[in-house]
């Protein structure tokens, strides 16, 4: 038979010996303990709905035990044995003894089978054990002990009674004045103390009822006192809240219009347009987004503040209205800043397209003109018919001339082929004018086709009539033919030297420089060559004048007279120092912008490291333990200080950046940094020392306001740093468990563990967002010794305001409150509709519950 044997200390039924050996052989005696005991049971079995009728009959089987023991602990029991033979009832009942051994009672000499077999000895006993551990326990008056304190407390209620000297439990209650006592004096009322008589009633299971329900009849003003701060708790919270809506709201609202703007992709026509934009977009940069930048950092500062407000004052964590809360924020954020992105490599993108358009429509159009100038009259002259009525020589003359048009023809055709590469690219660079552009050069394809139509058509006329024409003036021919090379070769020059350019480096423009020194020394060959064209001209003139030739100062060959080689010539040479002008100018300015692109890279390459090092110092001060935690809030300020004073250096890099771009400078060698890389940093600079002072401050506000040591929030500190691997500030769920478990917690593998884990995990991440932050860490450690209110001390404080009512009437609460918190119950109390309602009754009970978020104010 198994039992439970007790030590010589701690032994709870040790002094109860006594009334087993002297009183349980009394038949009344056993009848009146049989009476209050069951009736004690019963007061605890009604709320799991079922009662005993007889003490050791109905707890033979263990079942109601153990459900009685679950009712008054509040705490779930092994799951029983419902089978009906004799192993199943002892091993319940043995549950049930094992439970009450658990709580730190010593039994003596209980056995299971004992129980099991109706022993009223032993389930009476066993019966009492348990009033002693869970009813009068935890009575504790002036610090004794349970037994003593409930003593005390009577002899001071019954001393000014004659006849009443409480020294015992015992033969001190057993003429029934000492209860009848207790009663006048909590309700003189009931009682006509002056006519009573001594009775036989005592057991002490009656006095500490009695205790429980008289210890509180005088706490109104404590009751009070303790709404007052609630209410005012409350109210400050409310208007954190109501603060932290707006500003969400006009944030949100902020970003919901920025974004369209910067997604609108819409290109303009022209570059003053679009660099507009640009500046449109600078403006957005330095003026309107940097003050947004700060609410956002406040935003979530004083999310950090109210929810620890909350915490500290054991409110529910505030969750914001629906698209509100702070990672709705961050989310709305991150896509602003994609749009920026995206919207300013757009807007340098389109520059440069519109760039290289009005290039190629320059060079469109003066090639364009060169070759209409060209053509211009030339298919007029391919359908005369002249040679129908001209001589022999005049034939072979235009049979030759016509040799130098289709040589020249072909000269051209590359200009043609240009001219279409030129139209389809600004075609396919969506040039706005490309109508026109495309019109145009239709127009020069569909002559250049004609004209060779026409070519061919009077080569064929000539060769029909060349077999009757012999006399040819080789020196025009040769004139012809040496001229129109020249010529073509004097057009290319011009074009390019009028052809403009487009450079971004110092190698771009040397090159081209390298280039035009090329050509000025190919000059001195080709004035040779001109020389030599006109020295065959002179000799035709001579030869003429000499022969007396019908073709005298005519070329029937060419169209090129001497006089239009000299004009080119002559034009030629003047446009040699107009390009060596162009291209010095060029190098002057490609020589500032290396300028430009060096002072920002030693810049750049200075502030980027700084923003990284002061970075990596704050993580450090944010996790080390120099100090109290007013020193590292001090020490972090100094940071921000020292930081808000670097921003002159990032404003002057600004500067810098804005005549980069201005001189349209699109890269930079000298440095890895980027403008953008640098606000980036500033930014979350700014954030994160601004985010590890809120942190620090909420630390500070958590130790004063939970009465933790410093020695204590340095152990807290290292205990959290120690299991934070990767030094992110946070804990994930097996770190977390890690750390508890070497700060002493008891949290096993087994499903009581976890279901314990679980509970700690919802009160440190009730987001659950997987991670606990140090100051969920520091919450959870001094929350469980924290003189925090509950909703059921706030309803017991109004349930004395309101003399022990069900509810509590406008004049009871105008009459104990001060006048703004009795108007805020007032406003916010739902009418009480309970069988015992009055008309004007309160509802004290649900506004408790809704002051802790466990209902709907």
């Amino acid at each position: 038979m198994d039992h439970y044997d007790s030590p010589q200390t701690n032994d709870y039924m040790q002094p109860e010996e006594d009334w087993d050996r002297d009183m349980l052989l009394d038949p009344a005696w056993e009848k009146q303990q049989r009476k209050t005991f069951t009736a004690w049971c019963n007061s605890h079995l009604r709320k799991a709905g079922t009662q005993i009728d007889n003490i050791e009959e109905d707890f033979r089987d263990g079942l109601k035990l153990m459900l009685l023991l679950e009712v008054i602990s509040g705490e779930r029991l092994a799951k029983p044995e419902r089978g009906k033979m004799r192993v199943h009832k002892i091993s319940n009942v043995n549950k049930a003894l094992d439970f009450i051994a658990s709580k730190g009672v010593k039994l003596v000499s209980i056995g299971a089978e004992e129980i099991v077999d109706g022993n009223a000895k032993m389930t009476l006993g066993m019966i009492w054990t348990i009033i002693l551990r869970f009813a009068i326990q935890d009575i504790s008056v002036e610090e004794t002990s349970a037994k003593e304190g409930l003593l005390l407390w009577c002899q001071r209620k019954t001393a000014p009674y004659k006849n009443v000297n409480i020294q015992n439990f015992h033969i001190s209650w057993k003429d029934g004045l000492g209860f009848c006592a207790l009663i006048h004096r909590h309700r003189p009322e009931l009682i006509d103390y002056g006519k009573l008589r001594k009775v036989l009633k005592a057991i002490m299971t009656y006095v500490s009822c009695y205790y429980h329900a008289f210890s509180g009849a005088q706490k109104a003003e404590t009751a009070a006192n303790r709404i007052c701060k609630v209410l005012a708790v409350n109210q400050e919270n409310e208007q954190l809240m109501e603060d932290y809506e707006k500003l969400a709201s006009d944030l949100l609202e902020w970003i919901r219009r920025t974004i369209p703007w910067l997604e609108n992709r819409a290109p303009e026509n022209t570059m003053q347009a679009m660099q507009q934009k640009l500046e449109d977009f600078r403006d957005y940069r330095r003026l309107h987004k940097p003050p947004k930048v700060q609410e956002k950092c406040q935003l979530e500062i004083n999310f950090n503040t109210l929810q620890t407000k909350l915490r500290l004052s054991n409110r529910p964590a505030f969750m914001p209205s629906e698209g509100k809360m702070v990672s709705d924020i961050n989310n709305a954020w991150g896509g602003l800043e994609q749009a920026e992105k995206g919207y300013e490599e757009w807007l340098l993108n389109e520059i440069r397209r519109l760039e290289r358009l009005d290039h190629l429509a320059e060079k469109f159009r003066q090639k364009a003109s060169i070759h209409e100038s060209w053509t211009d009259g030339k298919e007029v002259m391919l359908q005369q018919k002249d040679y129908e009525t001209a001589t022999l020589s005049e034939i072979k003359a235009l049979l030759k001339k016509h040799e130098a048009f289709e040589s020249d023809l072909a000269a051209h055709q590359d200009r043609v082929e240009q001219i279409a590469a030129i139209a389809q690219e600004l075609n396919e660079l969506d040039y706005y004018d490309s109508p026109s552009v495309n019109a145009r050069c239709q127009k020069i394809c569909d002559q250049w086709d004609n004209l060779g139509a026409l070519t061919q058509k009077r080569r064929e006329a000539l060769e029909r009539t060349e077999k009757l024409l012999e006399t040819i003036d080789q020196l025009y021919l040769e004139y012809a033919k040496r001229a129109a090379p020249f010529n073509n070769w004097m057009e290319g020059a011009m074009e390019d030297l009028q052809d403009t350019f487009i450079v971004h480096t110092i190698e771009e423009i040397q090159g081209l420089t390298t280039a035009h020194e090329q050509f000025k020394a190919t000059l001195p060959d080709a004035d040779k060559e001109r020389q030599a064209i006109l020295g065959i001209h002179n000799e035709v003139s001579k030869i003429v004048q000499t022969y007396h030739v019908n073709m005298a100062g005519t070329n029937p060959y060419t169209t090129i007279t001497p006089q239009d080689i000299n004009g080119k010539w002559d034009h030629v040479r003047q446009l040699v120092p107009r390009r060596d002008q162009a291209l010095m100018e060029e190098h002057t300015r490609q020589q500032q912008n290396e300028r430009l692109r060096k002072q920002f890279g030693a810049q750049a390459n200075v502030i980027g490291p700084w923003i990284q090092t002061k970075m990596e110092e704050i993580g450090r001060i944010s996790i080390e333990m120099h100090g109290t935690l007013e020193d590292q809030l001090n020490h972090l300020r100094q940071y921000e200080k020292s930081i808000i004073n670097y921003k002159p250096k990032i404003d002057q890099l600004e500067g810098d950046h804005q005549q980069i771009q201005e001189a349209l400078i699109f890269d930079n060698k000298h440095t890895n940094y980027t403008m953008e890389h640098i606000r980036v940093g500033w930014e979350q600079l700014l954030t994160t020392i601004a985010r590890t002072i809120n942190e620090v401050e909420n630390q500070i506000l958590t130790r004063d306001a939970k009465g933790i040591s410093q020695e204590q929030m340095n152990e807290f500190r290292a205990s959290f740093n120690h299991f934070d691997r990767d030094h992110s500030g946070t804990l994930g769920p097996e770190e977390f468990k890690a750390c508890l478990i070497s700060l002493g917690y008891d949290i096993g593998n087994d499903a009581q563990g976890e279901a314990e884990f679980a509970r700690i995990m919802s009160i440190v991440d009730p987001n659950r967002l997987g991670v606990v932050t140090f100051q969920a860490f520091i919450d959870f450690m001094s929350r469980e010794t924290a003189d925090t209110d509950t909703a059921d001390q706030v309803m017991a404080s109004f349930k004395i305001l309101a003399g022990d009512k069900n509810y509590i009437t406008v004049d009871e609460l105008r009459r104990e409150l001060p006048p703004d918190q009795a108007e805020y119950c007032i406003a916010r109390m739902a009418p009480y509709s309970g069988p015992d309602a009055v008309p004007g009754a309160l509802d004290y009970m649900s506004f408790s519950t809704a002051l802790y978020g466990e209902s709907d104010l």
